[in-house]
């Protein structure tokens, strides 16, 4: 044929043509061939491509290999070449069999999109759609959604993209990007309208139905004169009761598409309604701002009108209007914040109080706040001290002179059921001292009385299940100051009243009060009742309130009564409080006594402290003891306080009583009583060395380990533990044994004078010399006891004794 290449043989050629004539339909054959003339001419290798799929037209291999070599051949020529359009050509002879295949679509699509042909990419785009199955359109779908981009053709990018989000509805937020390219918000709108209702819809890029929602806000708020499709208003509002913790946001959205829209009453109407229904003070702050914005751009903007037209500020009444308007919003701030926070918690007496003060001045607001409150706090719910609204609504009637009407609130505020007996015994005396501030002293006194008044069915005070009006009549705080009435006004019967009423410990304040008072009254008048109503109080009085009703009871005594019935309360006394408190109550007894009847009167209560106290308190006692004696100069009685005292204080721990002891022998003392205070004083350690109850705690003192905790639960290992400590401690008792040398023995010997002499060499001031008279030398001393000496009977050793 004319024009048609001829196909010349090489040597090289005829094996690759000898093996396809042989198999022409191998795939194999052919490729190798293929490769073989990758170097050729491109009209001989386009021409081997041709015979390959002339034998072999399904073969994707050699159609897709054949289309990019072609493609490839044109690729650096002008996109009006022929050589395009026989590309073309051959990709449409090649989808004639390849159909199916979305590879060799997206190929041609591409290589049409570089060619600009606008159309024929957008019908070829469809027919791929058509020819592929659906599992495969996720492959053609982002290149022409990529093709319909690259054009400013918006109307055949939105249909295109309304087919595609028919199979893929969950990339709408790309849709609707693009939608904001093109400017076109209302649909755009409406689109995300859609998102934001479909609950099942989960954003590609992370946002929350809250970011969708405050998106389409934003979008339908700046754009009123655009979306015409969509119902602001509603759709805002719809996102006030759906997203509570963001309505400071909504709110103002949608004042700023009425502002946007021109109608400024609807936008101020929306911040009034906003401020007066936000719930929190972050929200508040955030439409208050906006509102106080809005307000001043209307301000300014009034003013550049007027100075555009060349008008005064002075003469606009509009200007003085908006102006009147500025400053009363200012000024209204801090009664909106206050309704906020009691919007948040009705039952917050506090903010009623400070609602109130900023009504400072104004009467009618006042009563009307006051009304509200009371009628709003619920006593079991509430923040704070309920009966607080009362009393102050009661005294703001008071100090204007309406004290009717104060009585009227005080009467109603008694019948309220608060949650505390405390509420209402403060609002019963608050009431009686506003009758005592108009001193109608009667009425006060009948208040209280009314309110002590015993009811018919009386209650335990700590039983919430009663009302509180039940068990009113045994507060402390009401029948103290009735007690005070009474004891200016009346008789002390209110005190016997409370006390008939309450019983231990709640009765103790009323006992105290009264007693004082009492003897603050009368004195030594009717110390016969005195004595009576002591005796009253005592009787079952716990310990721990006793020690100062007793010092009361003394103090009486010793005022008004007899100093032998004072010792007779405080030697009571020592009996009757708590074991730790009856150290400090000997001592008291011990300084009143010495004061009352001198120091010899002590000696018995020192020995009766002595004999009851623990023994770190005798012990203290037993020194202050000695020292007294001492003191008076009888040095025996010292002498056998310390002896006895002795026997309670192990050496080791108590080594400032056994040097004490020491100073007095020094100064008071001899020889002989030197000796017997160290015989002692070792008796007593080998006493405490051998308690077994001692050695094991000072074991498990020193030890520190788990012999403590695993005490008891191997009783050969504890016992011996035991025996070894035993051991140890009768080693240091050896070791403590003086010597024969220069040490004090039990024995009178030569050995000891010389410490013994240095010892009475020390100052002794209380020494009285007295010539010795006898005839007898200085250096007499008693003669040394000489013990007999006899051997041992062999008869004793029997067979053990050698030869």
């Amino acid at each position: 044929m004319p024009g048609k290449p001829e196909l010349i043989f090489e040597e090289e050629d005829l094996q690759y043509e000898e093996e396809i004539l042989r198999n022409p339909f191998s795939v194999k054959c052919w490729i190798r061939y293929i490769e073989f003339k990758q170097n050729a001419p491109q009209n001989v290798l386009n021409l081997i491509y041709e015979r390959a799929l002339r034998e072999l037209p399904g073969s994707y291999k050699l159609w897709y290999n054949y289309l990019k070599q072609r493609r490839k051949q044109v690729k650096m020529r002008c996109v009006t070449d022929p050589g395009f359009e026989e590309v073309n050509n051959c990709h449409e002879r090649a989808l004639v069999f390849m159909h199916k295949m979305p590879r060799i679509w997206l190929d041609y699509c591409h290589f049409l999109m570089d060619q600009y042909k606008i159309t024929r990419t957008r019908r070829t785009f469809d027919r791929a759609l058509r020819a592929l199955p659906i599992t495969q359109h996720h492959r053609i779908w982002p290149l022409y959604l990529k093709f319909v981009r690259r054009y400013p053709l918006p109307e055949t990018a939105v249909r295109v993209y309304r087919r595609y989000l028919k199979l893929s509805p969950e990339n709408a937020e790309e849709y609707i990007v693009y939608l904001h390219s093109i400017d076109r918000l209302d649909e755009a709108a409406v689109r995300l309208a859609t998102v934001v209702n479909d609950e099942h819809f989960v954003s590609k890029e992370g946002k929350s139905n809250y970011q969708l929602w405050h998106d389409l806000c934003n979008l339908i708020s700046q754009n009123p004169d655009k979306v015409k499709s969509l119902n602001v208003g509603a759709i805002i509002r719809g996102g006030l009761t759906r997203f509570t913790d963001q309505l400071g946001k909504l709110w103002c959205s949608l004042a700023d598409y009425y502002i946007r829209s021109g109608h400024f009453e609807k936008a101020r109407d929306v911040y009034e309604e906003a401020v007066q229904t936000v719930m929190t003070v972050r929200d508040f702050t955030q439409v208050f701002d906006s509102f106080a914005q809005f307000e001043e751009s209307m301000i300014a903007a009034k003013m550049e009108t007027n100075t555009d037209l060349g008008k005064e500020d002075d003469d606009d009444v509009d200007l003085e209007l908006r102006l009147a308007r500025f400053e009363q919003l200012i000024n209204r701030r801090p009664l909106l914040l206050n309704s906020v926070l009691l919007r948040q918690n009705p039952h917050n007496v506090h903010e009623w109080h400070k609602r109130v003060k900023l009504y400072e001045g104004k009467p009618r607001e006042i009563i009307n706040t006051y009304t509200e409150a009371v009628q709003t706090v619920d006593p079991a719910k509430a923040t704070g001290k309920p009966h607080g609204l009362w009393v102050a609504f009661a005294k703001f009637y008071e100090e204007n002179g309406q004290i009717e009407d104060a009585r009227t609130i005080f009467e109603k505020a008694t019948k309220v059921n608060f949650k505390h007996v405390d509420d209402l015994s403060s609002v019963w005396c608050e009431y009686g001292e506003m009758e005592l501030r108009h001193e109608n002293y009667d009425q006060a006194l009948h208040i209280l009385r009314k309110a002590t008044a015993i009811p018919a069915k009386k209650a335990e005070y700590f039983d919430a299940t009663e009302p509180v009006q039940s068990r009113v009549y045994k507060s402390l705080k009401v029948w103290s100051m009735l007690a005070d009435l009474e004891e200016s006004l009346g008789t002390f019967k209110a005190y016997e009243r409370g006390i008939s009423l309450f019983r231990w410990p709640n009765v103790y304040d009323i006992w105290n009060t009264y007693l004082t008072k009492f003897i603050d009254r009368y004195g030594g008048k009717k110390l016969e009742r005195a004595r009576d109503l002591f005796e009253q109080a005592l009787d079952g009085c716990p310990q721990k309130f006793a020690k100062t009703i007793y010092l009361l009871y003394a103090k009486l005594e010793e005022e008004f009564g007899l100093a032998r019935h004072a010792m007779a309360v405080y030697e009571r006394a020592t009996r009757a409080v708590l074991p730790q408190e009856q150290y400090d109550m000997y001592n008291i007894y011990i300084k009143r006594a010495a004061e009352i009847y001198g120091v010899t009167h002590t000696r018995g209560i020192y020995e009766k402290a002595i004999e009851v106290l623990s023994d770190e308190h005798s012990r203290e006692m037993c020194l202050r003891f000695a020292d007294m004696e001492s003191k008076l100069g009888e040095i025996d009685r010292a002498r056998a306080i310390y002896s006895y005292c002795s026997q309670i204080c192990d050496p080791r721990l108590t080594a400032s009583f056994w040097q004490t002891w020491k100073d007095f022998e020094i100064r008071h003392g001899n020889e002989d009583t030197i000796r017997e205070m160290l015989r002692l004083k070792r008796s007593v350690q080998a006493t405490y060395n051998t308690q077994v109850n001692f050695m094991a705690s000072q074991m498990l003192k020193i030890s520190g380990t788990s012999a403590g905790a695993e005490f008891g639960q191997n009783e050969m290992d504890d016992m011996r533990l035991l025996e070894q400590r035993a051991e140890q401690l009768a080693a240091e008792a050896e070791k403590d044994k003086p010597k024969v040398k220069d040490k004090i023995l039990f024995v009178r010997s030569d050995a000891s004078r010389s410490e013994l002499a240095e010892l009475s060499k020390q100052a002794n001031p209380d020494e009285i010399d007295i010539d010795d008279e006898s005839d007898g030398s200085e250096d007499d001393e008693p003669d040394e006891v000489h013990l007999e000496q006899k051997s041992v009977p062999d008869a004793v050793f029997g067979g053990l004794k050698n030869d």
